[in-house]
């Protein structure tokens, strides 16, 4: 999820998520090294609450894809000792679920799990605006370890131009913005959260910085009670665990079509991507903080290698694009799409059609062999060869279109692009790494 803080001048928007957001529907599992992980599914997964079997398959992807739009769409106005977690991730029309409990005593939520955004929030009671959930209000009001954080802290700080005063109680307010009108405003706390744990251990969490929400709308689902955010900035979850992860952590997304599969999001030594067919590229630090940059040198269809070229440069820019489990298209510069798009067309042996619902650029008759190479050049010597599950999805029973489209202004490397890839950080390194994998065995 995009999203901004919306005080004097806006923080970069940090969009609609991991479109894909991460929803962690997650029990944590203990390692034999003191390590947890948790399980994350699809906002659509049959595994998921919030799953409507009343929905086909091909719409709740159109959604997704329309979120993804609109994401990228706000992305470009903006623009404890050692342990390791493992989340489960279950593919769902391009959005993720996470279990995670707040309190003491501990409530159980579930909440969206972004990379592409930063605070950590759930709706609280007395509730001024709340969108409809399932799940009881949290009531900090029954927590012993809630505590709200004064205007004059250094936690306050840290939302910069979000940040403000409360009148009444000298209480440190949040104002939140996402790219697809959603928002959260309430006040900044610190409170205790909770993983569960498959053998029956939990993990606690102390004294953690959060959002507690009083006013809050958005394209949320019942059973969705916050976001978790996953990205670079101060205050997401990363951030808050780094040196107790060692700034590492990884995932791998399953296939859209594996509604029923999951795999892990996993911290800290188990986080490690490794192996032979490893390629790493360096994270490269600009503003926003939130969002994980590489450099992106070209792309490669055939035998044919078509560059990143920004005209004001000699080669392509440093930290180019980013990547985003949140969104589910990939977006390219206009030049460079419409290059790619023609090639691609030269190397498929069939006629394109429009697409009626007038999402993507590119399509054809599902019957249409769309399995093209195509390779993203990233810098380090990063050569990432993508699979046909990265760069065509079905849209109907009779329709297969290109996830890449056109997009200037941003840059940004999708789920789908990402999905059957085990996808490395490593913030102390400042490195990501990807590595081949079968994200539904994981």
């Amino acid at each position: 999820m995009v999203a901004s803080f919306s005080s004097c001048s806006p923080l970069p928007a940090l969009v609609i998520v991991f479109s894909i957001y991460l929803y962690t529907f997650a029990l944590v599992e203990a390692g034999d090294n003191g390590g947890f992980s948790v399980d994350i599914i699809h906002r659509d997964s049959f595994l998921s609450p919030s799953y409507d079997p009343s929905v086909t398959h091909f719409e709740r992807l159109q959604n997704a894809f329309r979120r993804s739009i609109s994401r990228v769409n706000n992305f470009k106005q903006s623009v404890i000792s050692q342990f390791e977690v493992s989340t489960q991730v279950f593919p769902n029309g391009g959005s993720y679920l996470m279990k995670i409990s707040f309190g003491t005593p501990p409530v159980e939520t579930l909440a969206i799990v972004d990379t592409g955004s930063d605070l950590i929030w759930i709706q609280c009671k007395p509730c001024e605006q709340c969108y409809k959930q399932k799940d009881p209000l949290f009531d900090p009001n029954n927590s012993s370890t809630y505590l709200n954080l004064s205007c004059k802290s250094k936690q306050c700080d840290l939302l910069g131009s979000g940040g403000d005063c409360s009148a009444k109680s000298n209480a440190c307010e949040y104002s939140y913005a996402y790219g697809d009108t959603s928002f959260t405003n309430g006040l900044l706390a610190t409170e205790t959260f909770t993983l569960g744990s498959t053998s029956g251990r939990s993990v606690p969490l102390p004294n953690k910085i959060f959002g507690c929400g009083h006013k809050n709308l958005g394209i949320f689902t019942e059973r969705e009670n916050g976001i978790v955010g996953l990205g670079g900035g101060p205050l997401s979850l990363i951030s808050q665990l780094k040196s107790s992860i060692g700034g590492k952590f990884s995932y791998c997304l399953v296939p859209l079509e594996n509604e029923n599969a999951t795999s892990k999001l996993n911290f800290g030594s188990e986080a490690v991507v490794s192996g032979d067919d490893v390629v790493s590229t360096p994270l490269v630090s600009k503003d926003p903080l939130t969002f994980y940059y590489l450099t992106l040198e070209g792309i490669s269809i055939g035998n044919k290698r078509l560059a990143y070229k920004n005209s004001s440069t000699v080669g392509a820019d440093e930290g180019n694009i980013f990547l985003d489990s949140g969104s589910t298209l990939t977006t390219l510069p206009i030049d460079l799409y419409d290059n790619l798009e023609s090639e691609v067309k030269k190397l498929i042996d069939g006629e394109s059609v429009r697409d009626p619902i007038g999402l993507l650029s590119l399509c054809y008759k599902a019957d249409t062999d769309v399995n093209v190479s195509i390779t993203a050049h990233f810098s380090g010597g990063a050569d990432l060869k993508l699979k046909q599950l990265n760069t065509f999805v079905k849209m109907s029973e009779e329709l297969v279109c290109f996830a890449f489209i056109p997009q200037d202004g941003v840059s940004v490397f999708g789920n789908i692009a990402q999905m059957d890839f085990l996808v490395g950080h490593d913030l102390e390194k400042r490195k990501v790494y990807f590595k081949p994998a079968d994200c539904s065995k994981q």
